[in-house]
């Protein structure tokens, strides 16, 4: 058993997904979720994708992210817009509320932790 990922993405089917109707604001954004860690105690890890659109985000739990491709905004409730293209990375806390919209077609690798 290894104790390294590599994030290869030919390995996997990735699923299909979509914000939920009630959350969804404008557009019709589609997901790809390429899911490489399912640890079982909280932990995942792998690599999203979103076509254009805009929706409500409530997170419950950590987020590390790492824009790969693409332009987002993501905005705090309350809060100023912040832009996110290729190399941005973020750390988002569980209560954050806020919008999440895609400008263009955005990739992003990510570890969440419930």
């Amino acid at each position: 058993m290894s104790h390294a990922l590599h994030f290869d993405l030919s390995t996997i089917e990735p699923e299909e997904g979509a914000p939920a109707p009630d959350r969804l604001l404008a557009g019709d954004p589609r997901f790809l979720t390429w899911n490489l860690e399912e640890a079982g105690n909280g932990l995942y890890a792998g690599v999203w994708q979103s076509t254009p659109g805009t929706w409500r985000v409530i997170y419950d739990e950590w987020e590390y992210f790492s824009i790969l491709e693409g332009h987002s905004i993501l905005t705090e409730d309350g809060g100023t817009p912040v832009h996110l293209r290729a190399g941005d990375r973020m750390v988002i806390k569980p209560g954050f509320k806020g919008t999440w919209q895609v400008v263009e077609t955005t990739r992003k690798d990510y570890v969440v932790r419930f």
